[in-house]
């Protein structure tokens, strides 16, 4: 237990883990299914371009529990948080670099292909909407907040970007009936969450068994300067899914020109996401989100956003009462 509750230190956000020469190869499924995740290291380096080892490691710490939120293929600070929560709940040292210990307790799930085909079905290509406008009040008049296009549906479902989805079909058009590569995240993590933690320090909420043992770790965007999150100890009080949003500019914050109470309809592209994990702190919450990529990168208005699968994930292993405690560590371990 004592090396499992080691710091995940704010050192490991200036780490950038990169492979090789940071040439990246040729986005295949074959070369991201044959990659070596051993070839991984870190360096103050990355590349634009997705490489299939990233693709790799990013899906093999999905299916372990610590979530890189967006599947990219891209290096970065949430890539080394997953590896550094992988390190945590695997009694490891915690140091937020792929070596050998990591690489071959990640690799155990290799028999399992990494990106596979996948046929568009009749009901992907449904309840689609034209656009997501920017203003609220635009936004109250839509019947709903759907995926603009079945190559965003599918991102979201399997946990990708959508530039990696057109990167391994840039030909497709995602008719129904098209076949399409996709990575295989595995299914959602099981377990009874007892306590929960947000850590604003590092941008993750940690989710914790009654034993203590850490069941799963997700990349967070909690609060702001300008809309902090609470602080303290709170506790969930129910999940809503699929959730209406209602603005208030008086208690909540201004949106535009928005003077005036709306309710915003349900859908994965509301403010809130497919999730809101309801607290005990008036008006705020765990919650999803319409924009995946920026988890961890822009601010949000004093809730815990997370992707929208990740909240789904939590959102199973939770239960009015549980502790929501909110800390600021960066080298003090979790308690």
């Amino acid at each position: 237990m004592s090396s499992m509750k080691t710091a995940l230190s704010m050192s490991l956000l200036a780490l950038i883990i990169s492979v090789g020469d940071g040439v990246a190869a040729e986005l295949k499924p074959d070369a991201i299914n044959a990659a070596s995740i051993a070839s991984i290291k870190t360096e103050k380096r990355s590349s634009e371009d997705p490489d299939p080892a990233i693709v790799r490691l990013q899906v093999l710490l999905d299916r372990a529990g610590a979530s890189p939120g967006v599947i990219d293929g891209l290096a970065g600070e949430n890539v080394n948080k997953a590896v550094a929560g992988f390190e945590a709940m695997n009694n490891l040292p915690v140091d937020g670099r792929p070596d050998p210990d990591v690489v071959s307790r990640l690799e155990e799930d290799a028999p399992i292909p990494i990106v596979e085909s996948y046929v568009v079905s009749a009901g992907d290509a449904k309840g689609l909407v034209d656009r997501i406008p920017e203003d609220y009040g635009e936004k109250a008049k839509m019947q709903s907040l759907g995926y603009t296009s079945v190559a965003e549906k599918l991102s979201e479902r399997f946990h990708m970007g959508i530039d990696l989805v057109n990167a391994l079909n840039p030909a497709s058009q995602f008719a129904p009936g098209d076949m399409v590569w996709v990575v295989n995240p595995g299914p959602p993590r099981k377990g009874k969450v007892k306590r929960i933690e947000a850590d604003r320090k590092t941008g993750q909420v940690l989710a914790y068994a009654e034993d203590g043992a850490l069941l799963a770790v997700y990349p967070a965007t909690i609060g702001s300067e300008d809309n902090p999150a609470p602080s303290g100890k709170h506790k969930v009080k129910g999940v809503a899914r699929m959730p209406v949003y209602r603005y208030d500019p008086k208690r909540n914050f201004k949106q535009g020109k928005n003077d005036k109470v709306l309710t915003i309809p349900k859908g994965p592209n509301g403010p809130v996401g497919t999730v809101w994990i309801d607290l005990t702190e008036p008006t705020y919450g765990i919650h999803g989100t319409p924009e995946p990529k920026l988890i961890d990168k822009v601010g949000s208005h004093g809730c815990v956003r997370l992707t929208n699968w990740d909240v789904e994930e939590l959102a199973g292993m939770v239960k009015p009462g549980i502790l929501v405690d909110f800390v600021d560590r960066s080298s003090a371990a979790p308690k």
